[in-house]
């Protein structure tokens, strides 16, 4: 049986907010699955930036733990984890002040035909900053990449001024706005699922569909993400990037072609076709919850306020949501979102 991996030359992976939930609970689990399947070159670097102060084996011991404690005992080894650990660099770094710069910059420049990806798990107010300091630096060439984590800001003006701001440093096919529940097998599955199917393929219509249901249900709590989500709410959370992406991927007509730009060019048109929420409409289309104390599985857990500190909030960790698609496919088929934690 022939291999399907594309052989890679050396890379560097750096993550902005290495030491953060993201890149503890996704990133490094994600890149030490690759490793363990030969993916990564061995003179590949994966490079950890925050503004904890770590030394490279200090940040190397939290990633082993972080792994151990994500991934399932069957494929965490200590062989396959200290394999893991001899890619892995650590940078202590703000990025809003120029202290460590000069250092990450000649530490990259110490392999410089390397291609670079640059993984932004931080605040999206930060993308701005991070980008322009990079430009500045000489340090994004033509084999690089930026990877944005949503939220692209808060509302459009803010998304607006992100995608400026990174603009002006990386040109277009070099962004990735990433969704990583898109990476789900199930969510990838549903493209097959609809337009290679030739039972489901005639009867996904309004002819034939009542109404759609998604729902998104966390058994988790916010966590140690309390700062970060007491701002955001499960509506900018969970709903305007995962939900609406599978609305959009269960509502699409087929792309002419199976290619990034094809398919994001029908996504683009159902979006167009959602039905505004206008203020008079909130109240009877959208419902809105926060999870209180209790137990799961016969287990205490706390309330979403006693998890962020015991601050009074209003923050919804549950939202419902109808939404409409006015199109020929979809007139007059509902759509329900749900999705909540706990």
């Amino acid at each position: 049986m022939t291999s399907q991996t594309i052989p890679v030359e050396p890379f560097d992976f750096v993550i902005f907010g290495g030491t953060g939930d993201l890149a503890r609970r996704k990133l490094l689990p994600s890149l030490f699955l690759r490793d363990c399947a030969g993916q990564i070159p061995a003179e590949s670097r994966i490079i950890g930036v925050s503004r904890e102060a770590l030394s490279d084996n200090e940040f190397r011991k939290k990633a082993a733990a972080a792994l151990k404690a994500h991934l399932p005992a069957k494929v965490f080894t200590k062989e396959a984890s200290e394999k893991f650990q001899e890619r892995l660099y650590y940078h202590h770094l703000d990025v809003l002040t120029p202290d460590g710069w000069e250092e990450f910059a000649a530490a990259l420049d110490a392999a410089p035909s390397r291609i670079r990806s640059f993984y932004l798990a931080t605040a999206p107010r930060l993308f701005g900053k991070i980008a322009e300091t990079l430009g500045q630096l000489n340090l994004v060439c033509d084999g690089c990449r930026v990877v944005l984590e949503k939220p692209l800001g808060s509302n459009l003006e803010t998304a607006n001024e992100i995608n400026d701001a990174v603009g002006k440093v990386f040109s277009e096919d070099q962004i990735f706005r990433i969704d990583h529940y898109l990476g789900k097998e199930t969510v990838q599955n549903l493209m097959a699922l609809r337009f290679a199917n030739t039972l489901f393929e005639p009867l996904w219509n309004s002819a034939h569909i009542d109404h759609v249901q998604i729902t998104v249900a966390e058994s988790i709590g916010v966590g140690t993400r309390g700062g970060y989500y007491d701002h955001a709410g499960a509506l900018r959370d969970m709903v305007q990037n995962h939900l609406i992406q599978l609305v959009c991927l269960t509502a699409m007509e087929p792309p002419s072609e199976f290619e990034a730009d094809a398919v994001r060019d029908e996504k683009l048109k159902i979006l167009r076709a959602l039905r505004p929420i206008d203020e008079a409409r909130v109240e009877a289309v959208t419902v809105r919850g926060q999870y209180k104390s209790g137990a799961i599985d016969g287990k205490a857990v706390p309330g979403y306020v006693e998890e962020i500190s015991g601050e009074e909030s209003s923050t919804e960790t549950f939202v419902a949501l109808k939404c409409e698609i006015d199109n020929w496919r979809w007139a007059g088929v509902p759509y329900y979102l749900r999705t909540g934690k706990r």
